[in-house]
């Protein structure tokens, strides 16, 4: 063999060393993509997903030093892989340092100090916002692939890692969602069973309803209990807050409200009681108005107490009497400094008004409130129609009053005709 074929015969063969060792390099990453995915598909924590990233940096490519960050939440940012890394770094000022790079930078042109030792910074981003950084330190001998491939590489499965970690997020975060929504449908199931069902027409009285929560879950109350043969009450109320918690201090103002009614305390005495269920409940937390009201059948006498809610309208003979008597709201005080209480002797075909504010204080584009005054004039020329229709038509009153605006409070509406 010529010194010319000799020569030609090393070439080749030095390149076939150099295409093999290449090829099991790629066959390298490949598995290493596999290890990678399988892992991520099997719903690994992002901490084991960190070890197995560490060891394919450290051991594949002989990265000396690694610190990747993932974003937690908006502001929050944290380093997954602490192996022996500084608490400066562990605790780095990412957003502010790192988020003007979307691409792959010298650590050098950073000109931070605190970054001495890391060599490269590789950042992920999704729909061009940040989710991930990683800093790497310098790679080891090994020329069996270029340092750009090498960059590429740890690119590739330092986005499948942090983009697994926002899927994570976004699952996780649905999850929660569709917890939550079930809890709001369990909470506003329990406020509809909480209301009467089935309200009282017959030749005595008459009374209809109407209740919509601002969200699904609202903080307003009625109701209708027959007391005795000859005796009902009836309420509405505006509990604080919003959402379950509201829902189950409803749910528990019912049970108390129920049961005391029931055992005919002088309506002064039973508003003591109540405020110290209340506040036993809600530890001074949380607020109720209340207007509440017995009627007697043969006597005709109502006897009321407005503990801080709107007055509600007493209409008879064309005459308006605002029922306001009464005390301060329940759950503030641990002793009510006063409790007053109204008596009034009901006319044939009276009707009282029970309302909440959402519909007192609606407001139109001016921000001019409905008011009192607003109920009062629909009621003085409505006061002839079933009170179904009643309701419904002053609905459509109080929402051709806003105007365009949204209602931004639950409405309900308790109406009674005595007959």
């Amino acid at each position: 063999m010529s010194t010319q074929q000799f020569s030609e015969f090393d070439f080749f063969k030095k390149r076939l060393g150099q295409t093999e060792r290449l090829l099991a390099v790629k066959q390298q990453q490949i598995d290493s993509l596999l290890e990678i995915t399988r892992a991520v598909n099997n719903n690994m924590p992002i901490t084991a997903l960190a070890r197995i990233y560490e060891n394919i940096l450290h051991a594949q490519l002989g990265v000396s030093k690694i610190a990747l960050f993932i974003n937690e939440n908006d502001s929050s940012w944290v380093c997954i892989t602490p192996s022996d890394l500084p608490d400066n770094i562990l605790n780095y000022n990412v957003h502010g340092s790192f988020s003007k790079f979307s691409f792959i930078v010298t650590v050098a042109s950073i000109k931070d100090e605190a970054l001495t030792g890391f060599e490269y910074l590789i950042p992920v981003t999704h729909k061009k916002e940040p989710i991930g950084y990683v800093l790497i330190g310098p790679f080891g001998n090994d020329q069996s692939d270029t340092k750009e491939e090498k960059l590429k590489f740890i690119q590739t499965i330092t986005n499948i890692i942090v983009v697994a970690n926002e899927n994570k997020k976004l699952f996780k975060s649905q999850l929660d969602q569709m917890v939550m929504q079930k809890e709001l449908k369990l909470a506003a199931d329990m406020q509809n069973m909480l209301v009467p069902s089935s309200l009282p027409s017959n030749e005595k009285i008459e009374a209809a309803a109407y209740y919509k929560p601002h969200k699904n879950i609202g903080g307003d109350y009625y109701d209708f209990v027959n007391i005795s043969e000859d005796e009902v009450a009836f309420c509405i109320s505006d509990i604080s807050g919003k959402g379950i918690p509201a829902a189950l201090l409803m749910a528990n103002f019912q049970a108390n409200l129920r049961t005391l009614i029931t055992r005919k305390y002088p309506l002064p005495q039973f508003i003591d009681i109540l405020n110290t269920k209340v506040l036993e409940i809600t530890k001074g937390e949380k607020f109720i108005t209340l207007f509440i009201a017995t009627y007697n059948y043969k006597t005709r006498i109502l006897t009321y107490v407005n503990a801080g809610h709107n007055p509600c309208i007493l209409y008879s003979n064309g005459e308006v009497q605002l029922l306001d008597l009464g005390c301060t709201i329940l759950g503030m005080f641990d002793t009510l400094p006063y409790v007053n209480f109204g008596e009034v002797k009901i006319e044939p075909e009276s009707m009282i008004v029970l309302y909440t504010d959402g519909l007192s204080e609606a407001a139109n584009n001016e921000g001019k409130l409905f008011e009192v005054e607003g109920l009062v004039a629909y009621l003085e020329g409505h006061s002839t129609l079933e009170l179904k229709d009643f309701n419904t038509q002053l609905l459509d009153t109080v929402i051709a009053y806003k105007q365009d605006t949204d209602f931004d409070d639950d409405i309900t509406l308790l109406t009674l005709r005595i007959k």
